[in-house]
């Protein structure tokens, strides 16, 4: 291109860069006295109450309205009056803006399901900004609040990424990448033809960080795949500046080598003015009332003084600070925010002590699969105390059943800073590493392979199921194209159960679309373009329709191939009492009426059987409740036992409103449970009332 002709093109994309928009959308927050009325400094336990029943989409997997977007659809009022039957209090869009990249001036498509922005407007394929704003009306209307998203920690490869490469003013300062002089580019790997870009491998990191250049390996590489992605580095081609000069950049990248990781601590502060402006037009411009933080644990990387050692990029107090940086802006202006952080326990509750006001439940996720798969719930008792016992209560998180991504298997905890820690676990004493390892592989046994040929492992991050495939493998289902009723209703029933042990606790109940119906897993002859990447977490996308709107489509507006449905479209399981939604229903409402998200959790005792799981709240009335529940395919009878049940209490079903025995002189009580069943149980004052 010619001088004139590249002049045109930087303000082609300094039109289209999220930071250039940033800063006209933060200046109209500029001297607004309202932002000077709100407390921002703590995290807001309120935000539970609020909302504590979300229902989180995946816009790409969801079938649409005939005649309406993905936005349109989730402004019906139809949609709202059964959200609001079942008792869904909120709903979490999923990320909506414009992602992927730019080449020249053709878009790219995105790299990892649209959580690579490049945008701050809303990709059209989703819907409209007036259709935004509607759907925010309607679920105000139905006591409903919208969550969106930002990505604190990266970016695509869009506009401001181009501008970067070609050294355009403060752009560079957004990302952390570093230009490499000529005279060593021969450390440097030679990008293929039609690429933009080349993961380096170790030996050329580790050059690379001798040179002085780059901070060098980092604690671990996520989404480790041989040959594709080695390190978290890449090199750019050679790109030619504004000013002429050929230049080629390595930059640091956690996730995908399309999503280039923001610098927090630039002195330009480039990329916090970019991360704050698109986090204030979710929220003053579209009317989100919250915010999600996706990957909000990997804002700061530094060189470890120990020779050899990996830099320190998790668990950093400067992504403290900038959480909380976000966090209290969000504040400032009404909102809240929750994290997707999946790091040790005493690293997100440091995180949340002063920055959002959420976390998602990484810790207990892959433990209640485990009790599941193995029918021992040892392992989950152990997470749940853990919990406890660091100081991160169960109220302060969110708790999920399926989401986009893989059920993941990492296990942070015990696998990274605590590895040589000691846990008590199967009548031996066993480092964290060990314990990671071996629940770990028995989750792969039982999950995957010759045991459930419809999961996949997703490289080291965990495995690609849908819940509801994850309970087929945990009943030895191994083939799920001929499931009879009885199969179907078992499914069903070790549904319910796991639905009960997220949300009969404190703190937010998550549930997804492929759950309320029941989807399975997609045959990968149905997607082989999706999974070219090596990227298995597309099986566990299907297509799913929750209103019956296009019974006869094969595919979403995004196609996505339907997905197979054990329960049928919420229209039709509120017609049958005994559908999967109509008695999840029933257990929201014993959680809403007892206010059980705000309750406090006082204990989780030891069980007599391997397969019993209890949970003890105080309610905000002062009385205690108990879940308890079975995870294994056989009736059990065991005794409850702990010093916060009153002798001579009475027992009540808190789903039958039957009273069922009493509390002993021993502050116990026996309970008998059929296969899968979960109970809800009121203790009483020790008068019987």
């Amino acid at each position: 291109m010619g001088a004139t002709e590249d002049n045109d093109y930087v303000t082609w994309l300094q039109g289209k860069s999220m930071l250039a928009n940033a800063e006209q959308i933060a200046g109209q927050f500029s001297g607004v006295p309202a932002l000077s009325q709100t407390p921002f400094g703590n995290p807001n336990p309120a935000a539970v109450g609020r909302s504590s029943v979300w229902f989180t989409a995946y816009p790409p997997s969801m079938i649409t309205k005939p005649g309406s977007s993905f936005l349109g659809t989730l402004g019906d009022e139809d949609l709202w009056r059964a959200f609001e039957t079942i008792g869904i209090t909120a709903v979490h869009t999923g990320p909506l803006k414009r992602a992927g990249g730019i080449f020249g001036r053709e878009p790219t498509p995105s790299v990892d399901g649209h959580f690579d922005r490049i945008s701050t407007e809303i990709d059209e394929v989703f819907g409209t900004e007036p259709e935004f704003r509607r759907m925010c009306e309607v679920a105000a209307a139905h006591g409903g609040v919208i969550i969106d998203d930002i990505v604190p920690g990266h970016t695509g490869k869009g506009p401001d990424f181009r501008l970067a490469e070609m050294k355009v003013a403060d752009y560079p300062g957004i990302y952390h990448m570093v230009e490499i002089p000529p005279e060593d580019w021969h450390h440097l790997p030679e990008v293929p033809a039609g690429r933009d870009s080349v993961n380096l491998g170790p030996a050329a990191e580790h050059r690379l960080h001798e040179a002085g250049y780059i901070v060098g390996r980092l604690q671990r590489v996520i989404f480790q795949e041989d040959g594709v992605k080695d390190t978290n580095w890449s090199a750019t081609a050679p790109v030619t500046g504004v000013d002429g000069i050929r230049r080629r950049w390595v930059y640091l990248h956690y996730f995908k080598d399309g999503q280039p990781t923001i610098n927090w601590l630039d002195p330009t502060f480039a990329g916090m003015r970019l991360v704050i402006g698109d986090a204030l037009h979710s929220l003053g411009h579209l009317g989100a009332g919250a915010l999600r933080l996706d990957a909000n644990g990997f804002l700061a990387v530094e060189p470890n003084p120990r020779p050899g050692a990996p830099a320190w990029s998790e668990g950093h107090p400067l992504s403290g600070a900038v959480n909380q940086l976000i966090a209290s802006m969000v504040r400032k202006v009404g909102g809240f925010t929750f994290q997707e952080l999946n790091l040790a326990i005493d690293d997100i509750k440091q995180t949340s002590e002063r920055g959002p006001d959420l976390s998602y439940d990484f810790v207990n996720r892959p433990a209640y699969a485990h009790a599941l798969a193995t029918g021992d719930t040892e392992f989950l008792r152990l997470t749940l105390n853990l919990a406890l016992r660091l100081g991160l209560p169960p109220g302060r998180l969110v708790h999920a059943l399926q989401n986009h991504d893989d059920m993941t298997y990492e296990m942070v905890h015990f696998a990274g800073s605590h590895r040589d820690d000691l846990f008590l676990f199967r009548g031996r004493e066993m480092p964290g590493a060990e314990l990671a390892g071996l629940v770990r592989r028995e989750l792969i046994e039982r999950l995957t392979g010759e045991a459930a040929p419809y999961n996949s492992i997703f490289t080291t991050n965990g495995i690609a199921c849908t819940t509801a495939t994850i309970i087929a493998a945990a009943l030895g289902y191994r083939d799920l194209t001929g499931l009879d009723a009885a199969q179907i209703e078992m499914i069903k029933q070790a549904h319910l159960l796991l639905a009960m042990f997220n949300a009969l606790q404190p703190g937010v109940f998550a549930i997804s679309g492929w759950d309320l119906c029941g989807m399975l897993t997609l045959p990968r002859r149905q997607i082989p373009d999706l999974l070219s990447s090596g990227d298995t977490r597309w099986i566990h996308r299907g297509a799913y329709d929750l209103m019956d709107y296009r019974p006869d489509a094969t595919a979403s507006a995004s196609r996505i191939p339907r997905g197979v449905s054990l329960y049928g479209s919420l229209s039709a399981q509120l017609e049958d009492p005994h559908s999967y939604v109509r008695r999840l229903a029933g257990i929201l409402r014993v959680r809403n009426d007892h206010r059980i998200a705000t309750s406090v959790q006082v204990e989780v005792p030891a069980t007599d059987h391997p397969a019993v799981l209890a949970m003890i709240h105080r309610l905000d009335t002062g009385r205690m409740q108990a879940t308890v529940l079975n995870f294994s395919d056989r009736s059990v009878t065991d005794r409850l036992a702990s010093d916060h049940l009153p002798a001579g209490a009475a027992v009540t079903d808190m789903l039958t409103d039957t009273r069922i025995t009493e509390v002993d002189d021993e502050h116990a009580f026996s309970i008998a449970l059929r296969p899968c069943e979960g109970r809800s149980l009121l203790i009483g004052s020790p008068s019987g009332k």
